[in-house]
C-alpha cells in the first residue's frame, strides 16, 4: 500500500513509442509508469530515448510531491507541440530525475509494442473480465422499464461497479435518441452514446455501446450498457443501490 504522500513508480516491460507529425518523438524499452493520482498511470521516458528537441520554455511548474518541473516545447522537423513535456531534474522522487513526461494528448499516436493505445497507458493492475450471464437484469428510469434481459454480459473492471451489457432487442430502443458524444477507453475502445427519453424528461448520454471494441473486449460488441449511477437496476428482482463513482 502507498500513502497519499508517496508516488508509485515502476518500470514497464513494454516498448513504448510516441509520434508527432509523422516523426518519432520517443522510442524506449525503459518506459516508467508513474501514478501521479490513484486512477491510472502515465508514462515517463528516459531523456536519452527522446528523439525530438525539448526546447526550454522558461516556465516551471511546482508539484508538492514531484518537485519543480521544467516545461518544454516538443519540436520535430515538421511540428511543434507547445508545453508538451515536463522534467523534474531535482525531484524528491529519485527515479524521475532523468525522465520526462510527454503530454499524452499533445502526441498524435502512442504505441505499446506495435499496438496503438488511447486515452492513457494500460494499468497493469487493472483487470477486465466479461462473463456471460442468465441473471435477470431490469433497468428502470422515472418508473419506466427501459431494458429487461436474461442474456447479459457482465463486465467486471477493477475499481468500478459491474456493468451490465444487454442485447439491443432487450432494450426499449424507441426511448433512445442518438447522441454525438463519444468516449475512449484503453481497454475497450470507442463508445457511442444515446440519450433516454421516458416521457417525463430526457436523460443525456445515459446509455453507451462499443460497436467495434478492441479485440480483448469483443464480447461486448454491439451491446448496450446503462450508467448504473443514473438508473435503477434490479438484479434477479432485487433493487440494487446506485453506486457512487466519478460518473455519478
Amino acid at each position: 500500500m502507498h500513502s497519499d504522500e508517496e508516488i508509485r513508480v515502476e518500470t514497464s516491460g513494454k516498448r513504448v513509442r510516441a509520434m508527432l507529425g509523422g516523426h518519432v518523438v520517443a522510442d524506449t524499452r525503459q518506459a516508467v509508469l508513474v501514478w501521479e493520482h490513484p486512477y491510472y498511470p502515465t508514462y515517463y521516458v528516459p531523456r536519452a530515448d527522446v528523439r525530438a528537441e525539448l526546447a526550454d520554455t522558461g516556465e516551471v511548474r511546482h508539484s508538492r510531491r514531484l518537485g519543480e518541473g521544467t516545461i518544454h516545447d516538443v519540436v520535430t522537423d515538421s511540428t511543434t507541440a507547445p508545453v508538451a513535456a515536463i522534467g523534474y531534474r531535482n525531484s524528491p522522487v529519485a527515479e524521475l530525475r532523468e525522465l520526462v513526461r510527454l503530454d499524452w494528448n499533445s502526441m498524435d499516436e502512442w504505441f505499446e509494442e506495435d499496438e496503438p493505445v488511447y486515452v492513457h497507458p494500460r494499468d497493469p493492475y487493472k483487470r477486465v473480465d466479461i462473463l456471460e450471464s442468465s441473471r435477470h437484469v431490469q433497468v428502470r428510469l422515472d418508473g419506466v422499464t427501459v431494458a429487461d434481459s436474461h442474456h447479459s454480459r457482465i463486465l467486471f473492471e477493477t475499481g468500478l461497479p459491474p456493468r451490465y451489457y444487454l442485447p439491443l432487442p432487450d432494450v426499449r430502443m424507441d426511448l433512445l435518441r442518438p447522441s454525438d458524444h463519444e468516449t475512449q477507453c484503453p481497454y475497450k475502445g470507442t463508445a457511442g452514446y444515446w440519450h433516454v427519453r421516458t416521457g417525463e424528461a430526457e436523460h443525456p448520454d445515459t446509455v453507451w455501446t462499443y460497436r467495434t471494441p478492441l479485440p480483448e473486449s469483443h464480447k461486448i460488441a454491439g451491446l448496450a450498457c446503462f450508467y448504473d449511477e443514473r438508473v435503477d437496476v434490479l438484479l434477479d428482482g432485487e433493487p440494487q443501490r446506485r453506486p457512487e463513482t466519478p460518473f455519478s
